[in-house]
Protein backbone atom coordinates (compact mmCIF):
# COMPACT_ATOMS: atom_id res chain seq x y z
CA UNK A 1 0.00 0.00 0.00
CA UNK A 2 1.35 3.38 -0.88
CA UNK A 3 1.43 5.48 2.68
CA UNK A 4 1.25 8.51 0.82
CA UNK A 5 -2.19 7.74 0.15
CA UNK A 6 -3.81 9.51 2.95
CA UNK A 7 -7.43 10.90 3.87
CA UNK A 8 -6.56 14.38 4.57
CA UNK A 9 -3.31 16.58 3.77
CA UNK A 10 -1.05 17.68 6.71
CA UNK A 11 1.73 16.58 8.85
CA UNK A 12 -0.11 13.40 10.70
CA UNK A 13 1.18 10.16 9.67
CA UNK A 14 -1.32 7.87 7.91
CA UNK A 15 -2.05 5.79 10.86
CA UNK A 16 -3.42 9.61 12.72
CA UNK A 17 -5.31 10.37 9.96
CA UNK A 18 -7.01 7.20 9.65
CA UNK A 19 -8.22 7.30 13.52
CA UNK A 20 -9.13 10.72 12.73
CA UNK A 21 -11.41 9.79 9.13
CA UNK A 22 -12.95 7.34 11.53
CA UNK A 23 -13.71 9.33 14.18
CA UNK A 24 -15.26 11.56 12.06
CA UNK A 25 -17.75 9.56 10.54
CA UNK A 26 -18.82 6.70 13.05
CA UNK A 27 -21.48 8.13 13.48
CA UNK A 28 -23.43 7.56 9.98
CA UNK A 29 -20.73 4.68 8.93
CA UNK A 30 -22.87 1.46 9.30
CA UNK A 31 -25.95 3.15 7.58
CA UNK A 32 -23.44 4.63 4.68
CA UNK A 33 -21.80 1.28 4.44
CA UNK A 34 -25.20 -0.50 4.02
CA UNK A 35 -26.51 2.44 1.67
CA UNK A 36 -24.07 3.14 -0.82
CA UNK A 37 -22.69 -0.87 -1.25
CA UNK A 38 -27.08 -1.53 -1.20
CA UNK A 39 -26.35 -3.79 0.63
CA UNK A 40 -23.89 -6.60 -0.66
CA UNK A 41 -21.70 -5.67 2.07
CA UNK A 42 -24.03 -7.93 3.87
CA UNK A 43 -23.73 -10.54 1.88
CA UNK A 44 -20.34 -10.59 1.22
CA UNK A 45 -19.48 -10.31 5.21
CA UNK A 46 -21.66 -13.58 5.29
CA UNK A 47 -19.39 -15.09 2.28
CA UNK A 48 -15.99 -14.23 4.33
CA UNK A 49 -17.13 -15.62 7.49
CA UNK A 50 -18.00 -18.93 5.89
CA UNK A 51 -14.56 -19.71 5.39
CA UNK A 52 -14.20 -20.56 8.98
CA UNK A 53 -17.01 -22.98 8.97
CA UNK A 54 -14.89 -25.89 8.11
CA UNK A 55 -12.77 -25.01 11.44
CA UNK A 56 -14.62 -23.55 13.67
CA UNK A 57 -12.46 -21.33 15.52
CA UNK A 58 -13.46 -20.74 18.76
CA UNK A 59 -11.08 -17.75 19.23
CA UNK A 60 -11.34 -15.10 17.06
CA UNK A 61 -9.06 -11.38 16.70
CA UNK A 62 -10.96 -8.95 14.53
CA UNK A 63 -8.42 -6.64 13.09
CA UNK A 64 -9.75 -2.97 12.17
CA UNK A 65 -12.91 -4.12 13.31
CA UNK A 66 -14.92 -0.64 13.22
CA UNK A 67 -18.60 -0.97 14.72
CA UNK A 68 -18.16 -4.71 14.77
CA UNK A 69 -20.65 -5.45 12.38
CA UNK A 70 -18.17 -8.61 11.09
CA UNK A 71 -17.12 -9.63 14.67
CA UNK A 72 -21.77 -9.48 14.80
CA UNK A 73 -21.83 -11.71 11.61
CA UNK A 74 -19.38 -14.41 13.31
CA UNK A 75 -21.10 -15.00 16.58
CA UNK A 76 -24.27 -15.53 14.23
CA UNK A 77 -22.60 -18.03 11.95
CA UNK A 78 -19.81 -19.53 13.59
CA UNK A 79 -20.87 -19.95 17.64
CA UNK A 80 -17.33 -18.96 19.23
CA UNK A 81 -16.30 -18.60 22.47
CA UNK A 82 -14.81 -15.12 22.45
CA UNK A 83 -14.05 -12.58 19.87
CA UNK A 84 -12.02 -9.71 20.48
CA UNK A 85 -11.92 -6.86 18.30
CA UNK A 86 -9.61 -3.65 18.05
CA UNK A 87 -9.17 -0.46 16.17
CA UNK A 88 -7.02 2.59 16.07
CA UNK A 89 -10.77 4.59 16.03
CA UNK A 90 -12.03 5.23 19.69
CA UNK A 91 -15.34 6.91 18.03
CA UNK A 92 -15.78 3.18 16.08
CA UNK A 93 -14.67 1.36 19.16
CA UNK A 94 -18.04 3.63 21.26
CA UNK A 95 -20.39 2.65 18.44
CA UNK A 96 -19.07 -1.32 19.01
CA UNK A 97 -19.64 -0.78 22.54
CA UNK A 98 -22.89 0.19 22.43
CA UNK A 99 -23.81 -2.49 19.73
CA UNK A 100 -22.91 -4.83 22.22
CA UNK A 101 -24.52 -4.07 25.18
CA UNK A 102 -27.76 -3.81 23.35
CA UNK A 103 -27.47 -7.16 22.16
CA UNK A 104 -26.02 -8.55 25.26
CA UNK A 105 -22.87 -9.92 23.85
CA UNK A 106 -20.17 -9.00 26.24
CA UNK A 107 -19.81 -12.44 27.38
CA UNK A 108 -19.21 -13.58 24.18
CA UNK A 109 -17.84 -9.70 22.07
CA UNK A 110 -15.23 -7.04 23.24
CA UNK A 111 -13.48 -4.77 21.65
CA UNK A 112 -10.47 -2.59 22.38
CA UNK A 113 -8.15 0.74 20.99
CA UNK A 114 -5.14 -1.58 19.05
CA UNK A 115 -3.05 -1.34 16.48
CA UNK A 116 -2.50 -3.99 13.46
CA UNK A 117 0.93 -3.29 13.40
CA UNK A 118 1.32 -3.68 17.02
CA UNK A 119 -0.98 -6.08 18.44
CA UNK A 120 -1.13 -6.46 22.32
CA UNK A 121 -1.42 -10.14 22.28
CA UNK A 122 1.19 -12.85 22.95
CA UNK A 123 2.50 -15.04 19.54
CA UNK A 124 0.10 -18.21 19.13
CA UNK A 125 -3.17 -16.35 20.81
CA UNK A 126 -5.64 -16.97 17.78
CA UNK A 127 -7.61 -19.68 16.36
CA UNK A 128 -8.61 -17.52 13.48
CA UNK A 129 -8.05 -13.35 12.37
CA UNK A 130 -11.17 -11.61 10.25
CA UNK A 131 -10.47 -8.02 8.63
CA UNK A 132 -12.80 -6.40 6.53
CA UNK A 133 -12.40 -3.33 4.78
CA UNK A 134 -8.94 -2.68 6.79
CA UNK A 135 -5.81 -3.54 5.20
CA UNK A 136 -5.82 -1.11 2.43
CA UNK A 137 -5.91 1.41 5.29
CA UNK A 138 -2.77 -0.06 7.22
CA UNK A 139 0.07 2.29 7.08
CA UNK A 140 2.51 -0.86 6.72
CA UNK A 141 0.84 -3.34 5.10
CA UNK A 142 3.05 -6.16 5.32
CA UNK A 143 3.86 -5.19 9.08
CA UNK A 144 0.57 -5.46 9.75
CA UNK A 145 0.13 -8.77 8.11
CA UNK A 146 3.49 -10.11 10.01
CA UNK A 147 2.34 -9.39 13.33
CA UNK A 148 -1.49 -10.51 12.61
CA UNK A 149 0.83 -13.60 11.43
CA UNK A 150 2.51 -13.79 15.07
CA UNK A 151 -0.65 -13.84 17.01
CA UNK A 152 -2.29 -16.52 14.41
CA UNK A 153 -2.16 -20.24 16.20
CA UNK A 154 0.10 -23.04 14.03
CA UNK A 155 -2.79 -24.06 11.66
CA UNK A 156 -4.78 -21.16 12.48
CA UNK A 157 -6.67 -19.23 9.69
CA UNK A 158 -7.15 -15.61 8.65
CA UNK A 159 -9.80 -13.66 6.32
CA UNK A 160 -9.63 -10.83 4.54
CA UNK A 161 -12.43 -8.69 2.87
CA UNK A 162 -11.48 -5.98 1.12
CA UNK A 163 -12.44 -3.99 -2.25
CA UNK A 164 -10.69 -4.96 -5.32
CA UNK A 165 -10.64 -3.32 -8.91
CA UNK A 166 -12.97 -4.87 -11.35
CA UNK A 167 -11.28 -5.28 -15.07
CA UNK A 168 -13.83 -6.15 -17.14
CA UNK A 169 -15.86 -3.45 -19.12
CA UNK A 170 -18.51 -2.19 -18.58
CA UNK A 171 -18.32 -2.81 -14.42
CA UNK A 172 -14.81 -1.34 -14.48
CA UNK A 173 -16.03 2.03 -15.75
CA UNK A 174 -19.16 1.73 -13.71
CA UNK A 175 -17.38 1.22 -10.63
CA UNK A 176 -14.54 4.13 -11.23
CA UNK A 177 -17.82 6.79 -11.77
CA UNK A 178 -19.31 5.84 -8.81
CA UNK A 179 -16.55 5.69 -6.43
CA UNK A 180 -15.07 8.50 -7.89
CA UNK A 181 -18.56 10.89 -7.97
CA UNK A 182 -21.02 9.16 -6.42
CA UNK A 183 -19.60 8.27 -3.37
CA UNK A 184 -18.06 11.25 -2.13
CA UNK A 185 -21.12 13.09 -2.85
CA UNK A 186 -23.44 10.44 -0.41
CA UNK A 187 -20.51 10.01 1.65
CA UNK A 188 -19.48 13.89 2.08
CA UNK A 189 -23.73 14.32 2.39
CA UNK A 190 -24.67 12.38 5.01
CA UNK A 191 -21.42 12.20 7.36
CA UNK A 192 -20.26 15.85 6.40
CA UNK A 193 -16.56 14.51 5.22
CA UNK A 194 -16.47 14.08 1.54
CA UNK A 195 -12.77 13.51 1.68
CA UNK A 196 -13.33 10.47 3.66
CA UNK A 197 -15.24 9.09 0.89
CA UNK A 198 -13.08 10.04 -1.44
CA UNK A 199 -9.97 8.59 -0.15
CA UNK A 200 -12.23 5.28 -0.38
CA UNK A 201 -11.99 5.48 -3.52
CA UNK A 202 -8.57 6.54 -3.81
CA UNK A 203 -7.08 3.91 -1.01
CA UNK A 204 -8.87 0.77 -3.15
CA UNK A 205 -6.66 2.22 -6.40
CA UNK A 206 -3.36 1.80 -4.50
CA UNK A 207 -4.61 -1.17 -2.91
CA UNK A 208 -2.10 -4.35 -4.14
CA UNK A 209 -5.44 -6.30 -4.82
CA UNK A 210 -5.76 -10.51 -6.26
CA UNK A 211 -2.32 -12.20 -6.91
CA UNK A 212 -0.19 -9.34 -5.89
CA UNK A 213 -1.91 -9.62 -2.01
CA UNK A 214 -1.78 -13.11 -1.87
CA UNK A 215 2.16 -12.60 -3.04
CA UNK A 216 2.41 -10.36 -0.13
CA UNK A 217 0.89 -12.74 2.27
CA UNK A 218 3.24 -16.03 1.56
CA UNK A 219 6.04 -13.28 1.89
CA UNK A 220 5.06 -13.00 5.26
CA UNK A 221 4.20 -16.37 6.11
CA UNK A 222 0.97 -17.73 5.18
CA UNK A 223 0.32 -21.04 3.08
CA UNK A 224 -2.34 -22.01 0.64
CA UNK A 225 -3.68 -18.20 0.10
CA UNK A 226 -6.71 -18.21 -1.91
CA UNK A 227 -7.99 -14.85 -3.73
CA UNK A 228 -11.95 -15.22 -4.17
CA UNK A 229 -13.47 -12.32 -6.27
CA UNK A 230 -16.90 -10.89 -5.68
CA UNK A 231 -19.83 -8.77 -7.62
CA UNK A 232 -17.58 -9.06 -10.74
CA UNK A 233 -14.23 -8.44 -9.01
CA UNK A 234 -15.18 -5.32 -6.63
CA UNK A 235 -14.51 -7.07 -3.68
CA UNK A 236 -12.49 -10.00 -2.72
CA UNK A 237 -12.01 -12.48 -0.33
CA UNK A 238 -8.10 -13.49 0.88
CA UNK A 239 -7.15 -16.79 3.17
CA UNK A 240 -4.08 -18.11 4.23
CA UNK A 241 -3.32 -20.62 6.71
CA UNK A 242 -0.03 -20.34 9.53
Amino acid sequence: MNPQITPYSGTETKKEQVASMFNNISGTYDFLNHFLSLGIDIIWRKKAIKELLSSRPQKILDVATGTGDFAFESIKILNPEQIIGVDISEGMLEVAKKKIAERNLGHVFSVEKGDSEGLHFEDNTFDAITVAFGVRNYENLEKGLTDMFRVLKPGGKVVILEFSKPRVFPIKQLYHFYFRYATPFFGGLFSKDKKAYAYLEESVQAFPDGKNFTALMEKVGYQNTKHRSLTFGISAIYTGIK
